[in-house]
């Protein structure tokens, strides 16, 4: 099947959310867990969409992930906490984090968290995005296994490790930056491989350091960091603060989600929440974000350029558009979530 099939959001919603039930999960965190791959194929990041249910199903069924989440406080003070997410599934763990930061943010007007003990959390503007309802900056940063070399090397050492920071806006869309600090996420690659296509050159190398086309290829080497050195040193920084702050595992130190399912992963997260009034009046802030949005949108354009884009509006505009005509997902993925159905007694309706 290599057709695209279009599934309405709330059926692919109520599908994924049955499906992590029926795998023991309970049915509030079910939902969470299935309402973040669902937005992120509604923003169009289907490589953090449900073609993640069958890796994330596998983990929980193989018993090295807790179907049933637990975080704990490890230490605490007004403006820093440190918590385990005592190996629980990482988005569920990302959304409760998010909660207790931006409540102590009311008070604290920052705040800064780590997590140790976590698993892939999904798309990393899942959790920022809940700053925006308090009028506040939310900020989220992961590490990820190592499949990425320093850069000028060969040999995967630092994960992709994503962050994203939403900032409130005014009268125009909310500013909301996702990305990998990598060229592309490796979970493109990895769908690209499910589905039997080529990748772009300049996404990856394989292992013997040439670039290379071939998802497989790509998948035994490295893929590359955005910005040569630049990309490297942010991914660097991010596995800092996210795996060895944390106290979690770090760099080729973090087990592979996709081939251990002995060992624990012991991923590492870091948060941030900004309470925007303890800092400026709200108003005025929200005048001067949207005066800069206002400015770069009427910005003289480039040759062949229709528009420019601020971050998230693209994924704004996916959204609206995959909520009206349905999700589009490949046929491999749709033939996968059909095949874990029939096993779990679970159609959609």
């Amino acid at each position: 099947m290599n057709d695209t099939v279009r599934i309405p959001r709330d059926t692919l919603l109520g599908f994924t959310t049955e499906v992590f039930q029926r795998a023991g999960v309970p049915r509030s965190e079910a939902n969470l867990i299935a309402d973040s791959l669902v937005e992120a194929d509604l923003t169009g990041v289907d490589s953090h969409g449900v073609s993640r249910v069958p890796i994330y199903l596998k983990r929980i069924e193989t018993g090295v992930v807790n179907p049933v989440a637990r975080l704990e406080v490890v230490q605490e003070y007004p403006g820093a906490v440190v918590f385990d997410g005592c190996n629980s599934m990482g988005i569920v763990i990302g959304v409760r984090v998010m909660e207790y930061l931006l409540q102590k943010a009311e008070t604290a007007g920052a705040v800064f968290a780590t997590v140790r003990n976590s698993n892939h959390f999904g798309i990393a503007a899942y959790f920022t995005r809940r700053a925006l309802a308090k009028d506040m900056v939310g900020f989220a940063a992961s590490n990820a296994p190592s499949t990425m070399a320093p850069w000028g090397g060969i040999r995967p050492y630092l994960g992709t490790n994503p962050f994203s920071v939403a900032i409130p806006t005014g009268n125009v869309l909310p500013i909301v930056l996702d990305m990998a600090t990598s060229v592309v996420a490796q979970g493109k690659i990895i769908l690209a491989a499910k589905e039997g296509k080529r990748i772009p050159l300049g996404w990856a190398i394989s292992k013997t350091g040439e670039p290379t086309t071939d998802p497989k290829e790509a998948l035994e080497g490295t893929v590359l960091p955005f910005g040569g050195p630049k990309g490297y040193g942010i991914a660097l920084l991010i596995d800092i603060l996210s795996g060895v702050l944390s106290g979690a595992a770090f760099a080729a130190y973090l087990n592979n989600m996709w081939n251990n399912f002995t060992d624990p992963q012991n991923v590492g997260h870091c948060f941030a929440v900004l309470d925007v009034k303890k800092f400026l009046p709200l108003e005025e802030f929200k005048g001067k974000i949207d005066r800069m949005v206002q400015d770069i949108k009427s910005n003289p354009r480039a040759k062949g350029v229709e528009e420019i884009f601020l971050p998230g509006e693209l994924e704004h505009r996916n959204r609206i558009r995959n909520l009206a005509e349905g999700i589009p997902l490949s046929g491999k993925v749709y033939e996968d979530l059909l095949e874990i159905g029939k096993r779990l007694g679970v159609t959609f309706t």
